[in-house]
C-alpha cells in the first residue's frame, strides 16, 4: 500500500476507533438522562464505528511496526445535548474533509481496497449524521427521540432506521446480516 493512502488508513482506524467509544459513554449518559431511544441510537452507531475500525484495520494487515494515528476526535463530553452536538461535529468532518480527501487518494493511488474501505465508511456516516440530527432536535425540546428500529450492517456498517432492506444499499450483504437496535 502506498504511504499517503496507508497513513490516512491508519488515522481512519483511530477516528473511528475513537468514535466507537465515544459514543458507548455518549450512551451511558443518554441512559441515565432518561433518553433510552437516544442512548438505542448512540449504540447501534458505535457498533457501526466498530466494524468501520475493523474494515480500516483489515487493510493495514502488512504492518509490522508501531504507528501513530492523527484522528479528529470530539472531547469535552457533556450532557445528551451537547454529547449529540459533539457527534455531529465529527460526522460532519468525516463526510465533508476526512472520507473524500482519502477516497480521492486512495483513487489516485490506484488502492482499490482501501477506496471502498473509506467510502463504505463514508456513505454511513451520512447516515449517521442524519439520525444524530433527529434525536438532538428531540432532546433540544427535553424530549427522547422517537426512533423506530435501527439496522446496522453487520459487513460494512450501514446505518438506517426501520426495516433492514433485503441487500445492504452500500456492500449489498442479505437482510440477515443486519443486527436490531
Amino acid at each position: 500500500m502506498k504511504q499517503m493512502t496507508q497513513q490516512n488508513m491508519i488515522n481512519a482506524f483511530g477516528g473511528e476507533s475513537m468514535a466507537n467509544m465515544r459514543y458507548r459513554h455518549f450512551a451511558l449518559r443518554a441512559a441515565k438522562e432518561n433518553y433510552p431511544n437516544v442512548a438505542r441510537l448512540f449504540e447501534a452507531v458505535s457498533d457501526a464505528e466498530f466494524i468501520h475500525a475493523g474494515d480500516h484495520y483489515r487493510e493495514v494487515k502488512h504492518l509490522n511496526e508501531g504507528v501513530v494515528a492523527n484522528s479528529m476526535g470530539a472531547f469535552g463530553p457533556g450532557d445528551t445535548a451537547k454529547n449529540l452536538g459533539l457527534a455531529i461535529a465529527g460526522e460532519t468532518f468525516e463526510i465533508e474533509e476526512m472520507y473524500p480527501t482519502y477516497m480521492e487518494v486512495a483513487k489516485f493511488q490506484g488502492e482499490d481496497s482501501a477506496y471502498r474501505s473509506f467510502e463504505w465508511s463514508y456513505k454511513t456516516e451520512k447516515k449517521h449524521k442524519e439520525l444524530f440530527e433527529k434525536a438532538k432536535k428531540a432532546v433540544d425540546n427535553a424530549k427522547d427521540a422517537d426512533l423506530g428500529d435501527i439496522q446496522v450492517c453487520g459487513v460494512c456498517g450501514y446505518t438506517l432506521e426501520g426495516e433492514a432492506p433485503d441487500n445492504c444499499p452500500v456492500c449489498n450483504a442479505e437482510k440477515s446480516k443486519f443486527k436490531k437496535y
